[in-house]
């Protein structure tokens, strides 16, 4: 009998520990499929620059690449914004596989001249500094470039769209392919924010970091972190952020799940 209680004894510690690894474990690694927003809206990463918002009842695929596939399991779009040119913004092989005839796409003049014909009624082409009202939503062209003189070829201004999505005083901000640009240092009451980093293509995580204190967004999601040397260290991001203030919320989603270890 008294072997017996021992048995049991040891099981139970052995499964207090096992639950106390696991506890440990979620807390410590970023959300990997979505994020339900203060606002009620879901995000979803999908990989690098690619995301779909559901904001109400309208789906918004962000930068769409990578293949139909990766999105044949959520709802087809009812508004597609794509921000840039390269390759992880702009995949045609990918748009024309998705389920697109009742979408607007809004891109900048240079991705519309990428696309095919046949997409010309859905889309919507807006400059820098441009606005649109589709589905209830207004969305405002922000610029996105590079600033530092080695790395000006990669962006220039005026080519690439940053986008702000507004809806009943709700504001959401996603760079695209950017510097810490004095129009974004410049925006104003956003709610949420997708900021890109990544060197040699975009800024530090110390630039986004300092320029997402200046706006103060309410919550603010890094995203767009993979440069030529690996994953930008979001970690740092976050520290600068919740190290200067309390009042921004940083948001870690796993943008890169098939990343090798």
């Amino acid at each position: 009998m008294k072997t017996y209680v021992t048995y049991l004894l040891l099981i139970a510690i052995a499964l207090c520990s096992c639950k106390q690894k696991e506890t440990s474990i979620v807390i410590s690694q970023p959300v990997k499929e979505k994020s339900t927003t203060p606002l009620g809206f879901e995000v979803t990463p999908i990989s690098h620059a690619s995301m779909i918002l559901h904001w109400d009842d309208t789906v918004i695929y962000v930068d769409p690449v990578g293949g139909a596939q990766k999105f044949s399991s959520y709802p087809k779009p009812d508004l597609i914004l794509i921000t840039d040119i390269h390759g992880d913004h702009l995949d045609v092989a990918t748009l024309e596989g998705l389920e697109t005839e009742q979408a607007k796409i809004i891109t900048p003049q240079a991705v519309a001249d990428k696309i095919p014909v046949n997409f010309t009624p859905q889309i919507d082409v807006l400059n820098n500094g441009d606005t649109k009202e589709r589905f209830g939503f207004t969305v405002e062209a922000i610029p996105m470039y590079n600033l530092r003189q080695e790395a000006l070829k990669f962006h220039t201004k005026g080519r690439g769209n940053g986008y702000v999505i507004e809806k009943d005083r709700k504001r959401i901000y996603i760079s695209g392919d950017t510097e810490d640009i004095p129009e974004m240092r410049a925006l104003t009451d956003i709610d949420i924010a997708f900021v890109c980093m990544n060197l040699p293509y975009t800024m530090t995580e110390i630039s986004a970091a300092n320029a997402v204190l200046e706006f103060n967004p309410k919550q603010v999601y890094p995203y767009h972190y993979r440069g030529t040397n690996g994953l930008s260290d979001v970690a740092k991001f976050k520290e600068i952020i919740t190290q200067a203030t309390t009042t921004i919320d940083v948001v870690q989603l796993d943008w890169y799940p098939n990343r090798k270890e």
